[in-house]
């Protein structure tokens, strides 16, 4: 009896330091609770052979002649068997339907009315990469504070009062600055605007004691598992409000069986100065926050729709109409919210794009956009091609409106991250790539791709016109064809509308050509 009780003593105790460290969900939908369950049993069998005289070595062997332990190995055995088979009766094999449901696409969504034309003082050109430089670089500059934090790499872009920006906090440089500092707290957080990349410390009156950095239970996760024992989540992300206020936005989940077909339900909204936290469902978070859906799980149910909305065995062998994302994404902001934006390809992996969604990462509305073109490495390879001895990396591209077809903006990068040149490539044709020395602005960049001004945003027109006279005139290393024609129009055609055509275009000839109206003159933006 004595021996039960030591064994059931020291199980209780080990099982509250591991709840401590793991942070299990008391959940039975949440793989992390069977992996926590399993190390208390475990624990009970390796105490319970030590405090028992029914463990001993036979001939090299280990015997347990003990009831108790084969009922629980019996019940291991027992309760992930069943699992296995829920999950197996819950997986894609026979609910392929209900995966491809998981997030709902519109399919007929018209690229010109739902993106707006580009509006570059709300262009984020600053990505991840280099507004941790920036951050890292403004950090330096406070002498009294690089010694004790350092610059967490969470970098969230967000909508912060019409401006696009990335917030990141500090956290406690090590154990030691945990305790000097705790009293105090961590009292800022890095800002890049990720528009113009000038970056900032933005110091806060009381500091900030919930972070992943912190010990015991001014811990993060710790402060949240005690608040909501039952509750699984999410990735935590940095957000401010409208007022600069900093938060953690942390996405909750639900399961199906063990782990399958996650889904977010709502957000806790935990402020890390006060430790106070509130939880809302999906549809009652504040419009202040961007994130309540991460770009993984979004991916993976867009991945879901394109594979199984033809079944389960058609993703496998006949592959009619399957779809995937591209390999990377990125973040465009549009009427106060956070869109990812990725590209829709086939399985075959051919290097082109079907297509592209956008999906609203604060209420998940997704839109499929069919726009056949360049993958987007693929573009990324191109515009690295054209400066290739300068050895500049491209940046993932931004997707914009420019000239009422689908672009790519990227940004290349040298060695230490600053951007040097931007890029503009045709989303329809990768080959239609213009580069321009970041140092010039993005505007005169435009203006390089476009021709000679920024496109006013009119409708096309079609037409056929016949040369009067035509001229190319080479302008910052990029060929413009200046073409008048029988009725004194004058119309002005960059070299990538049609290099194979342009420069053998001859007095009298007559041809077919889609046309900008601008005052001055008529941008041609395809040759027939």
């Amino acid at each position: 009896m004595k021996r039960n009780i030591i064994t059931i003593v020291a199980t209780l105790i080990f099982a509250l330091i591991a709840y401590y460290f793991v942070l299990p969900p008391i959940n039975l939908s949440s793989p992390l609770f069977y992996t926590y369950a399993l190390m208390i049993l475990i624990f009970f069998v390796i105490v319970r052979f030590f405090t028992t005289i029914e463990g001993f070595i036979r001939r090299g062997r280990i015997y347990l002649d003990n009831k108790v332990l084969n009922y629980l190995c019996f019940g291991v055995i027992g309760v992930f068997g069943l699992i296995f088979i829920i999950n197996f009766i819950l997986s894609p094999l026979f609910n392929a339907k209900s995966y491809s449901e998981r997030i709902s696409v519109a399919t007929n969504s018209e690229f010109v009315s739902d993106v707006k034309p580009v509006d570059f003082t709300k262009t984020p050109l600053i990505d991840k990469e280099s507004s941790q430089k920036l951050g890292d670089r403004k950090m330096g500059e406070f002498t009294s504070w690089v010694s004790q934090f350092y610059v967490s790499d969470v970098y969230t872009q967000i909508n912060y009062n019409n401006d696009i920006v990335r917030v990141t906090p500090l956290e406690y440089a090590d154990i030691i600055k945990y305790f000097t500092n705790r009293k105090d707290g961590i009292k800022g957080y890095i800002m890049v605007n990720s528009v113009t990349g000038s970056a900032s410390l933005e110091e806060i009156p009381k500091g900030m004691r919930y972070m992943p950095s912190a010990l015991f239970f001014e811990n993060l996760d710790r402060h949240l598992r005690l608040q909501y024992p039952t509750t699984i989540f999410d990735e935590a992300s940095f957000e401010i409000d409208n007022e600069g206020h900093p938060y953690w936005i942390v996405p909750t989940v639900k399961y199906i069986g063990v782990g399958l077909k996650k889904e977010i339900t709502g957000v806790v909204i935990l402020d890390p100065i006060t430790g106070e936290s509130n939880k809302y469902k999906v549809e009652d978070v504040p419009t202040w926050v961007d994130h309540v859906y991460s770009a993984d799980l979004i991916i993976e149910q867009v991945d879901n729709w394109g594979e199984y909305r033809n079944g389960f065995f058609n993703s496998l062998f006949g592959q009619r109409d399957v779809i995937n994302t591209t390999a990377g994404y990125n973040y465009l902001v549009m009427d106060d919210d956070v869109y990812l934006y990725t590209g829709i390809t086939s399985v075959s992996s051919d290097e082109s794009n079907l297509g592209f969604v956008l999906v609203n990462l604060r209420t998940k509305e997704t839109n499929y956009y069919l726009a056949p073109g360049a993958e987007e490495f693929s573009a990324m390879a191109s515009a690295e091609g054209l400066v290739q001895e300068k050895g500049y990396d491209a940046s993932f591209p931004l997707l914009i409106n420019l000239n009422n077809k689908p672009t790519y903006l990227l940004s290349l990068k040298d060695n230490a991250g600053l951007v040097k040149m931007y890029a503009f490539i045709d989303v329809e044709d990768y080959q239609k790539v213009v580069v321009s020395d970041a140092s010039l602005g993005i505007e005169a960049a435009a203006e390089k791709y476009l021709g000679e001004s920024l496109y006013t945003g009119k409708v096309e027109t079609e037409k056929e016109i016949t040369i009067k006279s035509i001229k190319a005139v080479i302008i910052e290393g990029n060929t413009y064809y200046y073409i008048i024609d029988s009725n004194n129009d004058l119309y002005v055609a960059n070299v990538t509308v049609d290099r194979y055509r342009l420069p053998y275009l001859n007095s009298d000839d007559k041809i077919k050509v889609d046309y900008s109206d601008n005052e001055s003159h008529k941008d041609i933006t395809k040759i027939y």
